[in-house]
């Protein structure tokens, strides 16, 4: 080969790579999640699962050389904040798709979505009106009535067929409520009593005590904020009845607190390589807990349809999104889960709260 020549390869082989690299374009989603107020401990979890994928994503070149960057907003779990917060990356920043977090929020961004073909990607809400709220809401965690029927299955199988409730007057703890008073009965067992509590709220004391004076055998808890303090006044009180509830008891620092021993929850399952961890660990200096992975895995999932939407060359639009989720319908991730419908399938099993960690009892599967 003549110098040249080799000149003029070489020339060529720097224009294309200029080229690839001008075509290639950042892709720009949405985040909205209560980075402040009383669920910032959960949705700061969730934002770093969603940056350490995006994160290595990036380190391996980006979807199909295309990097991604998350622009995320701060919604204090409200849902008025969270509409301001849509229509501001929706229509300035011009995202076509938004991770969302708690079920108040989700809701009332639902019909925003629908309108303006937006994709929401839910890996942490789980009330029930969820899985039909818009075509354009995927869920990538079961709905809490999923879980609370397997709760409720193990109970009776542990012979715990008196039962009070403790929920959250709201969104997510409403229906928490509504579907223990649907699947418990229906299981065989009897309810005593139930507790309505305040997102937010500290003083869970009266509520117990109610609680405690119906005598049930099982407190059947549905709610998303202030679990380590439900979990101290239960122990101060010397409450000796059973505390059940879904996987927003997966809760790091409830977990470590002496104060919640025992308490059994159903948990969708969802594992990490010890490498991954390590990696989280290193970034953020705290563990990989159930959100944090719940999110990670969400985001593997848009970027796989991200994927799929570059490689057909089809404008990466929130509609073309969500169609090449349905189109790949089975995703692995950090967990296999299939979307036959809005709302994916997947494995759940019953953890206890034991010795300041979360220990799996046995696998349930939902019927």
């Amino acid at each position: 080969m003549t110098q040249k020549l080799r000149i003029v390869l070489a020339a060529l082989v720097s224009t294309l790579a200029l080229a690839g690299a001008a075509m290639a374009e950042t892709v720009r989603l949405g985040a909205i999640l209560p980075l402040t107020g009383p669920g910032a401990v959960i949705g700061t979890q969730q934002q770093r699962g969603i940056q350490l994928a995006v994160e290595q994503i990036n380190a391996k070149g980006g979807v199909l050389g295309n990097p991604i960057e998350v622009i995320f907003e701060d919604n204090q779990a409200k849902p008025d904040q969270s509409v301001l917060s849509f229509n501001k990356l929706v229509d300035l920043q011009h995202v076509p798709m938004i991770f969302s977090a708690y079920s108040g929020p989700t809701l009332a961004m639902a019909p925003l979505a629908t309108r303006k073909k937006i994709l929401l990607v839910n890996g942490g809400a789980q009330a029930d009106k969820l899985a039909d709220a818009s075509p354009y809401l995927i869920n990538t965690i079961p709905t809490i009535g999923g879980e609370v029927e397997v709760m409720v299955r193990y109970l009776m199988s542990q012979g715990k067929k008196t039962g009070a409730i403790l929920f959250e007057n709201d969104a997510a703890g409403i229906s928490g409520r509504d579907n223990y008073l649907k699947y418990y009965p229906a299981g065989g067992g009897t309810l005593v009593g139930q507790e309505p509590t305040q997102f937010g709220q500290t003083d869970f004391r009266p509520a117990l005590l109610k609680v405690g004076a119906a005598n049930p055998q099982v407190m059947l808890v549905a709610i998303t904020a202030g679990l380590q303090q439900m979990a101290q006044q239960y122990k101060q009180l010397d409450q000796k009845y059973q505390v059940a509830g879904t996987s927003f008891f997966a809760d790091p620092q409830t977990i470590a607190d002496p104060a919640a021993e025992g308490f059994i929850h159903t948990q969708v399952r969802i594992d990490a390589p010890a490498e991954l961890a390590d990696a989280f660990k290193k970034k953020f200096d705290a563990n990989f807990d159930f959100f944090a992975k719940q999110y990670y895995n969400a985001t593997l999932v848009v970027a796989k349809a991200l994927e799929k939407v570059l490689a057909d060359k089809q404008p990466v639009t929130g509609e073309n999104l969500r169609q090449a989720i349905f189109d790949i319908r089975s995703f692995q991730g950090l967990i296999p889960m299939e979307f036959k419908s809005n709302t994916a399938t997947m494995v759940m099993d019953i953890n206890v709260m034991r010795g300041g960690k979360d220990v799996r009892l046995t696998e349930m599967k939902s019927e």
